[in-house]
């Protein structure tokens, strides 16, 4: 019979981040990233330490209040609703969340025909709808082309702009470097190096080199 076994995802991490602060996170697949972002967004329960935000963590995201079998502009109001907005204030940002989205004509069509890109997108157009003092984006900006990507980019500047702080989970080097003040690099649960985002990912990408070779 197989036991339970205790795993420790993240351990001993410190962080303190400031209102214009875009925090690039980076690390390894299973570094400890996404539990991090879950832990203080309050999703699931630390054994030790604390979060203290002046608000509460928004992780991008707000899948529970979508339908599949609704259209994508039926689900924006849904969604922004389920941000608190009024239905007068989500229906004044139909327009300017379609426009983030750029799904075209399927914006019309229902949410259950979406490819997973497709999705992504407008969940993260909703959900950007309104400005958090504190929004988490876990790899939510991996898909899509080029053009959505600059488009997302110009959103999160906005948000930065209106005095939010932002925790940027990525595997793109190249965004953390365009949007990021400041980086983390996580392996193992812990804290490998904090600071520049530029020095963070040169230090990283020989990691990731030497971390290649010796699979050889």
């Amino acid at each position: 019979m197989s036991r339970l076994r205790t795993v420790k995802a993240v351990r001993g991490i410190s962080l303190e981040l400031e209102s214009g602060d875009c925090l690039g996170v980076l690390g390894s697949n299973g570094s400890g990233k996404s539990t991090l972002m879950r832990a203080l967004a309050g999703l699931v329960p630390i054994a030790q330490g604390s979060v203290q935000a002046t608000a509460r963590p928004r992780l991008l995201g707000v899948g529970g209040a979508l339908r599949p079998l609704l259209t994508g502009r039926h689900n924006i109001m849904l969604g922004c609703m389920a941000l608190g907005m009024t239905r007068r204030e989500a229906s004044d940002r139909v327009d300017d969340v379609i426009q983030v989205a750029k799904l075209g004509e399927a914006i019309d069509r229902p949410m259950s025909g979406y490819s997973s890109g497709m999705s992504a997108r407008l969940r993260f157009a909703i959900a950007t709808a309104s400005t958090p003092e504190i929004l988490i984006v876990d790899e939510a900006l991996s898909v899509g082309d080029e053009a959505f990507r600059r488009t997302s980019s110009k959103r999160i500047e906005k948000i930065l702009n209106e005095s939010g702080c932002i925790l940027f989970v990525s595997h793109s080097l190249s965004q953390i470097q365009d949007l990021c003040n400041r980086a983390l690099w996580i392996e193992d649960g812990r804290i490998v190096m904090a600071g520049d985002p530029a020095e963070i990912i040169h230090h990283y990408q020989h990691y990731q080199q030497a971390a290649r070779f010796q699979r050889r």
